[in-house]
């Protein structure tokens, strides 16, 4: 595997948290590499389009984080479980993805190879029979775990450390910057600078710029479920790229609240600060997923002004997609419904 397609590897799992969406009650997804991952509240399905052309998927039951651990059930605490599904969902998505793709870097006796699963689409619109084969593709678990645990350092480095450091330097020179509302706003507003060049410089590579086409993809075909009309390609293509609960929302609205919480923190030093910014992620994450969620049910409410600059930033990370990548879309709908229904689900696809 060459060294920049691990890379672009990392740059897409850094990715993940601005592309993931749902929640357990509803329907939700996200974009891969040429494809697009949906899920409903039981059950997954991802569909890639393969270098050929034909449609490679993978559906698999999911049980609810809250089923299996009921004290996921409170607020906040709901958040953190859902979120932690929805990532390790992604994870895999994007694994499933990235060894497709692998198909046309490698020679075929060193990649995956995923035969097309009952109910899978081609290309042509035919339905092809047969089981999905499954070997170890060259992002196997090893890799990916690798490249996860440096994406999590950067993560820690990038909007954690450098934000603080940064503003360490801007306010040592000057008193009055030293109480806790200006140290906190200057840093908050160097993190989503940060955020921001980086979401941007992203967004100018064409293999990114293709999976935000996806993003638009999976949020216009989850607009088309949720308004109860026929799921098809046009009526799908009818509706707006941005959603309420993408994850880009979802960043922005956890810089701001980080803000507002660091503000509180009694910790002068900078250890103290940058080890209490970083253990109180979980909390952070499980405040934000509420005020998205309670934003998202009630548009017009002030919590809904947070999401806002979420939806804006959506102009950069989605794009208007073709039919045949709405159609891919459609098809990881159809197939998550499809094991929704087998397993008593009570969500139906028109």
């Amino acid at each position: 595997m060459r060294f920049r397609e691990h890379l672009r590897m990392l740059g897409r799992i850094q990715m993940l948290p601005v592309l993931e969406s749902g929640e357990e009650t509803l329907i939700g997804g996200q974009a891969v590499m040429e494809g697009v991952m949906m899920r409903s509240p039981h059950s997954y399905c991802i569909a890639v389009r393969k270098p050929d052309g034909t449609v490679a998927t993978e559906s698999k039951p999911l049980e609810k984080v809250s089923e299996r651990y009921p004290i996921f059930k409170y607020p906040v605490l709901r958040g953190l479980g859902t979120l932690g599904q929805a990532m390790k969902l992604g994870f895999t998505a994007l694994q499933f993805s990235a060894n497709i793709a692998a198909e046309a870097l490698l020679p075929a006796s060193t990649v995956a190879v995923n035969a097309m699963a009952p109910g899978c689409v081609a290309a042509g619109g035919d339905e092809a029979k047969g089981t999905a084969a499954k070997k170890e593709g060259p992002f196997n678990n090893w890799i990916m775990g690798i490249q996860l645990a440096f994406s999590i350092l950067f993560f820690i480095v990038a909007y954690k450390l450098v934000p603080l450091w940064i503003t360490e330097r801007i306010t040592a020179g000057s008193p009055e910057l030293h109480g806790r509302f200006a140290f906190n706003f200057i840093d908050g507003v160097i993190r989503i600078a940060i955020f921001l060049t980086f979401l941007y410089a992203m967004s100018r590579m064409k293999d990114i710029r293709r999976v935000f086409e996806y993003h638009g993809a999976e949020h216009r075909v989850v607009f088309n479920f949720e308004s109860g009309k026929p799921v098809d390609i046009p009526t799908a293509q009818s509706f707006q790229t941005f959603h309420p609960r993408c994850g880009t929302s979802f960043l922005i609205t956890v810089m701001i609240i980080s803000m507002v919480v660091y503000t509180v923190l009694p910790f002068d030093s900078f250890s103290a600060k940058l080890l209490s910014r970083i253990v109180l992620i979980p909390l952070i994450a499980g405040l934000s997923y509420e005020i998205i969620r309670f934003a998202a049910k009630r548009q017009g409410s002030l919590l809904a002004l947070l999401t806002a600059p979420g939806l804006w930033l959506q102009r950069i990370t989605t794009k208007n997609p073709t039919d045949d990548q709405t159609e891919i879309a459609i098809v990881a709908l159809r197939g998550a419904m499809e094991l929704e229904q087998k397993h008593g689900g009570e969500l139906v696809i028109a």
